[in-house]
């Protein structure tokens, strides 16, 4: 008998075959690849990703789930099973030296913490593939004026390209989610747009404009740069951070002193 989801891990575990296929035709794994998954659940894209003849490493936190892994799979010449937490798991370090892709369901509870943990990885993988709540895959590519412009879209941005591809409905899970979800892929760059040495100035500027989203650059940016500072990036004092696109952020970013 298979285990309930648990609630506190955010479990949602794929079951619809139409759209298994079409997240595995779309992921296109190949021969000698390897592909690291997170949140393997009950293996619904495992088992496709293992006939590809890829090579694949899953990352699963919940115990009870790693032994039915186990139990499943053997000791499959091609799969590394490993219990531990996304959140704090160095993909780059698990992948040892190899190019990897990085697929998964995430959990809605860890998405957006996760995906700026994987933005911030050292060694970044070649692509990744994920299922994620609609609203957070459409945060992920807002262009500037759109209600879903804020730091995560535009720190994204900054690392990858960003690709919505299909939707997914509440009834394609076990247990059915409240909302819909979406499926993205990420490319990381080959440097952040805003340079390496300047992003983590980029990261306080917009993280403090978005706090204060409703108010005018003049006053979210108080503390970390004054009206003349704001003009001399070129930027309007007047406007929102909503306004402003990615450009813009890093001029003013690059108007922030080293701290």
């Amino acid at each position: 008998m298979k285990r309930p989801a648990r609630k506190r891990f955010g479990q949602n575990f794929l079951t619809d075959s139409q759209v298994i296929r079409r997240i595995t035709d779309t992921i296109a794994a190949r021969n000698g690849q390897l592909l690291i998954e997170i949140g393997p659940g009950r293996a619904a894209i495992t088992r496709s990703l293992l006939d590809s003849g890829a090579d694949i490493l899953v990352v699963e936190i919940d115990r009870d789930l790693v032994r039915e892994l186990e139990n499943r799979f053997g000791n499959h010449p091609r799969l590394q099973i490993h219990n531990q937490d996304a959140l704090k798991t160095d993909f780059g370090i698990l992948a040892q030296g190899r190019a990897y892709r990085l697929v998964g369901n995430l959990p809605y509870n860890i998405s957006t913490p996760l995906i700026f943990h994987l933005l911030g990885l050292q060694h970044p993988p070649v692509d990744m593939y994920f299922m994620l709540q609609k609203e957070v895959v459409k945060r992920m590519a807002a262009e500037p004026g759109n209600r879903d412009y804020g730091r995560l879209s535009i720190m994204c941005q900054n690392r990858c390209e960003v690709s919505p591809l299909f939707e997914i409905g509440p009834g394609c899970f076990d247990p059915m989610p409240k909302v819909d979800s979406g499926f993205v892929r990420l490319v990381p760059r080959a440097a952040p747009l805003s340079g390496v040495a300047l992003e983590p100035r980029l990261n306080r500027v917009v993280k403090q404009a978005f706090s204060l989203r409703r108010k005018t650059l003049r006053n979210s940016l108080s503390g970390l740069l004054d009206a003349t500072q704001i003009r001399a990036a070129g930027v309007d004092p007047g406007q929102r951070a909503e306004q402003l696109n990615l450009d813009e952020f890093v001029a003013l970013a690059g108007r922030l002193a080293v701290s």
